[in-house]
């Protein structure tokens, strides 16, 4: 029996501009992706490449220089896109529906308030309830995510907690809301790595748990790796490589995410030189021609300066955006230093690295 797809959230064609000193910037460039009910998507890439950009459009947080001038963001029913950055219905959709946990937890936290006082005012504004009931979920949540002795921690300030913990408060912050999808931009990147793997378990389990949407953000393809149900890689304003977990770390077939595996510092080889991509992302203030990352790489044919490449099929759940996959194309292999990565990843997690077990 064929499982039946949830489609939470479908972007299609979505162009992002930015009017920056008389310029435009594209900072996304038709975009179309759909995000399936409880699935973990991390959207990978180097920074720059629009992958904070495109989850804002989710939520209506474009800075004010920037629009959405092409394609749609069906959610529910509704195309976000034509709902007005001003306009009430956001409060229903934003925090709600919709959450995002940020990097940095102390911008998300009010100083000057207790932890107790932000879960429950959360809890009473979306869901209704009552001071008393809120409180008993606040500290239900709090243990939730790993706060020890809730009851006693309910009534300190952000400044008592350490940045793991504070972490754990926003996480648990965007869980009072009840969201179908909650949104992670980058959320362990301020914390050391110990921590960071905690909170990115803590995430997957209540996905588990709790059956909604996570789409996590992150330069880092390694800190998903055990994590994601799917990934796409982002470059240039574009998704260039889409796929469950395993194939993009298995069977990768785009040079740009072959550049970001082989880059991957937990797997380097004591006294040789860590893998770093040669040059630098175009400007997305040009009219960028061909495949974009097409000046970075060593397997660059004539046609990747002419024209964009479409997406082609790897497999029914895999696709990649470049030429190299035309049957037209000669055939070329992954780099020597990414062929064997299933072995080297099984031979890490023996160890105890920070891949983990999936």
């Amino acid at each position: 029996m064929t499982e039946t797809k949830q489609i939470v959230l479908s972007v299609k064609d979505l162009k992002v501009q930015f009017q920056v000193r008389g310029q435009v910037l594209n900072a996304i460039r038709n975009i179309s992706m759909d995000f399936e009910e409880g699935k973990v998507v991390a959207i990978v890439g180097e920074s720059g490449s629009g992958k904070s950009v495109f989850t804002k459009t989710f939520t209506g947080m474009l800075d004010e220089n920037g629009s959405i001038t092409n394609g749609s963001i069906l959610f529910e029913g509704q195309d976000l896109r034509q709902i007005d950055r001003n306009d009430p219905a956001w409060e229903k959709i934003r925090g709600r529906k919709i959450a995002t946990v940020f990097q940095d937890p102390m911008t998300s936290l009010n100083p000057v308030r207790t932890i107790g006082e932000q879960i429950t005012e959360v809890i009473v504004k979306h869901q209704g309830k009552s001071k008393a009931e809120a409180k008993k979920e606040a500290i239900e949540l709090m243990e939730k995510v790993g706060i020890h002795q809730p009851e006693l921690r309910f009534d300190e300030y952000p400044f008592m907690y350490s940045g793991g913990m504070r972490q754990r408060i926003v996480i648990a912050i965007a869980l009072a809301c009840r969201p179908r999808i909650l949104i992670c931009d980058e959320p362990t990147t301020a914390l050391d790595v110990t921590i960071q793997a905690q909170i990115i378990r803590l995430i997957k389990d209540l996905s588990n748990e709790y059956h909604f949407t996570t789409i996590y953000i992150t330069h880092d393809l390694g800190v998903v790796a055990n994590v994601a149900d799917v990934v796409a890689v982002m470059y240039a304003g574009q998704i260039i490589e889409y796929g469950k977990v395993d194939e993009i770390f298995y069977d990768p077939r785009h040079p740009y995410t072959w550049g970001l595996l082989s880059s991957l510092p937990q797997l380097g080889i004591r006294g040789d030189d860590l893998f770093a991509i040669r040059g630098t992302p175009p400007s997305l203030f040009e009219n960028i021609k061909g495949d974009a990352f097409a000046p970075r790489s060593i397997y660059a044919m004539e046609i990747d300066y002419e024209e964009e490449p479409p997406f082609f099929k790897v497999t029914d759940t895999h696709y990649a955006k470049t030429w190299l996959l035309d049957p037209r194309a000669p055939k070329v292999e992954a780099p020597k230093a990414i062929r064997d990565l299933h072995v080297r990843m099984l031979a890490m997690t023996a160890k105890g690295g920070v891949f983990g077990e999936r």
